[in-house]
């Protein structure tokens, strides 16, 4: 049965009414003194009529679904666990998280001697740094890790880098733009250190950003009755604030092998007792320099960190050593310079939330062949020994915020008197946070 136009409008005027009828009723709940409501009227049309204007209306409403047919929003998946559309986009599996770090900084000299691009370097607030740490498993053989950061003055990808995860014998490769895994603090980021800057070592022989650059690098857990890691890597040689010991700011491009450099490490750990662990590594650097035809850069280091937790009863202590003495040889015209640098520090946690820490750190200025200072091209003031002990408390409200007070005392042999920092600095992690390396 076919039903003219005018009826059809008039069922569907009826059926609006008494939608909205119900809504209105659904929405306000009577009160005691609420006289009920008129029920509405039915347009003077017999129940019959209504149920023949109701089943008009539910085949117009199934043809025109057949005929016009809504649209299905596009939706895309990836191995990697990806699913978009239009009002959604969904990481299966990807860790994402802020971390902000700044600092209240006061300096007794007009030029404070930081080397670290993290570190505050002038008197008030400090922005060292928003990074984005990103990670996540690409597929069955490959993941995925980046480091961005944030500053006052831009952007830099800091780390971004893929990474075997099933490769037979042991073996692991890593390719992209990473930190290498020189020594101790070099490979870390700010929030797993245990002082607010970097040690003034990692500065002078590298750079403000740690050594890092674009390359490839191979790992190998032999398979010996204690733990032993060798690695290597190929890297870029360049970067003012990432290679400050090789071609630093000189981008003349690579024209053979020779021109990238080369890092080896030999990583070895002991368990002495249930409560007691060694970490002792070495490491060795070798790339040109922008001083002369084919002259070139060898740094040596070693690194120990000797760690204490007992496992027994419900302690919070934790006792760590960690030291590293770096050893750089430079060829320049007619002459090799060589100086050294190193720290060493001790922290205790002796609660959950709380903990303190000292450290010492040493720099010499470059002798020549002959044993006498040498005119450094790259520090030219460094004519006389430098030291500088720092001093810190940290406190954690919880594993996701830390506020750290710290000072330091800075004896550099060719300045007048010494120079003092008071730092106040406050982190805080938005999102995943993973446990920091050992």
């Amino acid at each position: 049965m076919v039903f003219p136009s005018w009826c059809r409008l008039a069922g569907f005027a009826v059926f609006l009414s008494c939608c909205l009828t119900l809504s209105a009723s659904a929405q306000t709940s009577p009160d005691a003194g609420t006289p009920p409501e008129e029920p509405a009227p039915d347009a003077g049309l017999s129940a019959e009529e209504l149920k023949e204007i109701e089943a008009a209306l539910g085949q117009d409403a199934a043809a025109d679904a057949h005929d016009h047919p809504a649209p299905t929003p596009p939706a895309s998946s990836s191995p990697s666990g990806v699913t978009l559309s239009p009002t959604n986009i969904d990481f299966h599996g990807l860790n994402l998280a802020f971390i902000l770090d700044v600092a209240a900084a006061a300096f007794t000299s007009k030029e404070p001697l930081q080397t670290g691009g993290h570190d505050p370097t002038a008197n008030g607030f400090n922005l060292q740094q928003l990074e984005l740490s990103i990670n996540t498993a690409v597929d069955p053989y490959f993941r995925f890790d980046g480091n961005i950061v944030f500053s006052q003055f831009g952007v830099e990808i800091e780390e971004a880098y893929a990474t075997t995860t099933n490769l037979p014998a042991n073996l692991q490769l890593r390719a992209g733009q990473f930190l290498t895994r020189f020594g101790r603090i070099n490979p870390t980021h700010p929030h797993s250190w245990e002082f607010v800057d970097q040690p003034f070592a990692i500065g002078r022989v590298f750079g403000g950003e740690g050594n890092r650059g674009l390359g490839v690098e191979a790992s190998w857990l032999t398979p010996l009755p204690w733990y032993v890691e060798l690695l290597g890597s190929v890297t870029d040689a360049s970067g003012e604030a990432t290679a400050r010991s090789f071609l630093g700011a000189n981008t003349s491009g690579v024209t053979s092998p020779l021109d990238f450099q080369f890092t080896g490490m030999v990583k070895q750990f002991f368990p002495l007792s249930d409560d007691l662990s060694l970490l002792w590594g070495l490491s060795a650097a070798n790339g040109p320099n922008p001083t002369g035809y084919h002259n070139r850069t060898d740094v040596f280091g070693t690194d120990v960190y000797l760690k204490f937790r007992p496992l027994t009863g419900a302690s919070f202590t934790q006792v760590a050593l960690q030291a590293e003495l770096l050893y750089r040889r430079r060829q320049v015209p007619e002459d090799v310079l060589s100086d050294l640098s190193g720290y060493a520090q001790l922290s205790w946690r002796f609660d959950q939330r709380w903990a303190t820490a000292a450290r010492y750190e040493l720099g010499t200025p470059a002798r020549d062949q002959d044993g006498a200072v040498a005119n450094d091209p790259l520090d030219n003031e460094w004519t006389d020994n430098r030291q500088r002990i720092s001093a810190n408390v940290t406190f954690w409200p919880t594993e996701f915020s830390r506020l750290r007070l710290q000072g330091a005392t800075d004896l550099a042999g060719w300045r007048d008197r010494p120079d003092y920092s008071v730092f106040l600095a406050l982190e805080v992690v938005m999102g995943a946070h993973g446990a920091h390396a050992f």
